[in-house]
């Protein structure tokens, strides 16, 4: 263990601190206004406060010393309730504003009857969450964080230079991103040459997301993952960096729509007990619409990270971080 000087932002150890005091800082802002379910919005931030507060801890590991209840299992436990009752409020929000408006009367009846039940899993979902943040395992978590960031520790890694450590930090992360099975869900892949299938047909489309469902999920986890750990590091880069990391960000938000509309899906299945466009044919047909319309967005993306020389120089771009960069931010 070591203490190494906070004002030093040549070294890791400087940056790890600025990351997790900020995004600490933004759980405990939202925290009451969760526990009172005062606004939608709160929950969220306070979600994206606990997995930006998960990357930072996971991303600089190696130069960290944290106590026992301040580490990642713990944050995830808590990141997860948050993210069951914040999954609800999505869900209510689409079937309610963006969906129900434009049905016929008759699919409204059934819809409003289907929110009704979610607003009941809502509310045993939120108990759940308040107990979580009333728990003594979420306040030692709290206590450990703010001992901690009184008082630091860290391992010798915290004496690195950062721009000698920054790409061993980020390209691993990287590399796994791009070399994720989700990337060649409709492509032809022979002899070394790619092609992608842009004439598929909706109904193909639907084929390929129900077959990979799973797999295409898994690829926006870990996009959300990259994009945070590259989040943490704009300070050293020009706007080549910030335009990859919005793309990524891209990548998230579209295979996030693509997952949403499964677990819609889902949810009305067993709440009508038959299939979607059965109850709700017009529904129905509205989500298919929708996934082919993203589907297309996110083949665009696919393609340019497909794209051997794209991948090529973001993996240049991380091995050069600039330290000047990052002073003209401080």
């Amino acid at each position: 263990m070591t203490e190494t000087s906070l004002s030093d932002p040549k070294v890791v150890g400087y940056w790890a601190y600025q990351a997790i005091e900020k995004h600490f800082r933004k759980v405990i802002k939202h925290e009451t206004d969760v526990l009172k379910d005062k606004d939608p919005e709160a929950l969220h931030q306070m979600r994206v406060g606990m997995r930006r507060l998960r990357t930072a801890v996971t991303g600089f590991a190696p130069a960290l010393s944290l106590p026992k209840a301040a580490r990642e299992k713990k944050i995830a436990n808590v990141a997860r309730q948050l993210g069951q009752l914040r999954d609800i409020d999505i869900l209510q929000d689409a079937l309610h504003n963006h969906y129900l408006p434009g049905l016929p009367k008759s699919e409204q009846k059934i819809l409003k009857k289907v929110l009704e039940t979610l607003g009941k899993e809502r509310k045993h979902t939120l108990k759940q969450v308040q107990a979580t943040l009333s728990q003594q395992r979420y306040q030692n978590l709290k206590q450990a964080l703010e001992t901690w960031l009184v008082q630091p520790n860290y391992s010798t890694f915290a004496e690195f230079a950062i721009d000698d450590i920054l790409p061993e930090l980020l390209l691993p992360l990287v590399s796994n991103f791009f070399l994720h099975p989700a990337w060649l869900v409709g492509v032809k892949l022979q002899s070394g040459e790619i092609e992608v299938k842009s004439d598929l047909s909706s109904e193909n489309v639907m084929q390929l997301l129900s077959t990979h469902a799973e797999t295409v999920h898994d690829l926006r986890k870990q996009a959300k993952r990259v994009r945070y750990q590259m989040e943490l590091f704009t300070e050293f880069y020009d706007s080549t960096y910030q335009d990859h990391v919005k793309s990524v960000k891209a990548i998230q938000g579209l295979l996030g729509q693509i997952q949403d509309s499964f677990v819609l899906v889902e949810f009305l299945c067993k709440n009508l007990n038959t299939d979607v466009t059965v109850e709700l044919p017009t529904l129905g047909k509205q989500l298919k619409e929708t996934r082919y319309q993203i589907w297309q967005e996110w083949q665009f993306l696919q393609q340019q990270y497909l794209n051997a020389k794209v991948r090529k120089d973001l993996h240049k771009l991380i091995l050069q971080p600039s330290q000047q960069d990052a002073k003209a931010r401080i």
